[in-house]
C-alpha cells in the first residue's frame, strides 16, 4: 500500500465481543461487511474503536486473517500497533506481518508516556527497522498526553516509510498547517468527524473517525460532497456527524456507547471487554434520543 491507496473512508472497526469475552467471528465478519457496503476503502482493525488495549497480540493476528480471507482484496486491512513499550508494539507487528497486514497504525508511545524528541524518534526507528510495512502515524493528543508537531510529523515522513496520518488533533489551526505543508507528501486523514467536511475543502485524502457508520450520507460519497459548494446536503451531513460524534464521546466509557449505537441500527457489535460495561439505563436513552432528533432508523 503507498500514500495512493489511502484515502477515503477507513473504518476502525469494533470487535464483536461476547458477554464472556470471547470474540464473536461471525459477527465481526457482518460488521465489516456492512462497512464495506457503506464504501470502506480499507478497514483497520485493533483501533480505538476495537479495543485495542483489550486485544492480545494473538488475537489481533486472528482478526487480520479473518478480515483478509472477508475482504478477498476488496478493501485493505490495516492494523493499530500502538503500545506503551517497544516489546509490546514489536509484538504486534510480527502479528500482523504473519496474517497479511497491509498497512500499519501507530501512535508514539502511549497513554502513559510523554516521549521526548529523541524517544519518539527512536521508537519509530525501531519499528522501520523491525517491519517492511507502510505506517499510518496516529496523533491522538487526548490519548497520547502530547501532540506530534508539525515539525515531527515532517521528520518521521521524510525518514521513515510513512504512507499517512490519521489526525485527531481538535485544533483548526494545526490542521491547516499540517495540509498545507505535508497534504502532497502523505495521505491526511481527518480523526474528529467534524472536521471530515472542512477538511476535505483544504486538501485532507480521507478520513479514519467515528460517526460516520450513522449519517444519511454514505461515507463514500463525503470527499465529493467536501469539495463542493457547501450545499443543504453538506449542512445535514456535517451537522450529523458533529452531533453523533459528541453524544458518542460523551456518552459511558468507549467504546461502549459506539457499540451501542450499532446494536441499535442492527449491527452486530456486542459488548465491551471487561472492565468497561455496556450502556444501559438513561445512557442507552441518550442515543435513541440523539437518533430520534437526527432522523436515524433504529431497532
Amino acid at each position: 500500500m503507498n500514500k495512493d491507496d489511502l484515502h477515503g473512508y477507513v473504518p476502525a472497526i469494533a470487535t464483536p465481543f461476547s458477554a464472556k469475552g470471547e470474540i464473536m467471528e461471525d459477527a465481526f465478519v457482518e460488521l465489516f461487511e456492512f462497512l464495506i457496503g457503506r464504501g470502506a476503502t480499507s478497514i483497520c482493525i485493533a483501533g480505538d474503536n476495537g479495543e485495542s488495549w483489550a486485544l492480545t497480540a494473538a488475537e489481533r493476528g486472528r482478526l487480520v486473517r479473518l478480515a483478509k480471507d472477508t475482504s478477498r482484496g476488496r478493501v485493505g486491512v490495516m492494523m493499530g500497533i500502538s503500545a506503551p513499550t517497544i516489546e509490546a508494539c514489536l509484538g504486534y507487528v510480527r502479528a500482523a506481518e504473519e496474517n497479511g497486514a497491509d498497512v500499519l497504525l501507530s501512535m508514539p508511545q502511549t497513554y502513559v508516556l510523554k516521549a521526548s524528541e529523541a524517544e519518539l524518534m527512536a521508537r519509530f526507528d525501531k519499528i522501520s527497522a523491525a517491519t517492511g510495512l507502510p505506517l499510518v502515524l496516529y496523533n491522538s493528543p487526548r490519548r497520547m498526553g502530547f501532540s506530534l508537531t508539525v515539525d515531527q510529523t515532517e521528520t518521521l515522513v521524510n525518514a521513515h516509510n510513512v504512507i499517512g496520518i490519521k489526525e485527531s488533533q481538535r485544533d483548526f489551526f494545526y490542521h491547516t498547517h499540517l495540509l498545507a505543508r505535508l497534504g502532497g507528501k502523505m495521505s491526511v486523514m481527518t480523526g474528529p468527524c467534524h472536521y471530515i467536511l472542512p477538511a476535505f475543502a483544504l486538501g485532507a485524502k480521507g478520513f479514519i473517525a467515528t460517526g460516520p457508520e450513522f449519517t444519511d450520507l454514505l461515507p463514500s460519497q463525503m470527499q465529493e460532497v467536501g469539495t463542493s459548494t457547501p450545499d443543504e446536503t453538506y449542512r445535514k451531513a456535517h451537522y450529523q456527524l458533529t452531533v453523533i460524534y459528541e453524544t458518542l464521546m460523551g456518552t459511558g466509557t468507549w467504546p461502549a456507547a459506539f457499540k451501542a449505537a450499532l446494536n441499535l441500527i442492527g449491527q452486530p457489535a456486542g459488548v465491551p471487554r471487561d472492565p468497561v460495561l455496556p450502556l444501559s439505563g438513561q445512557d442507552l436513552d441518550k442515543i435513541r434520543r440523539t437518533f430520534d432528533a437526527l432522523g436515524i432508523s433504529y431497532r
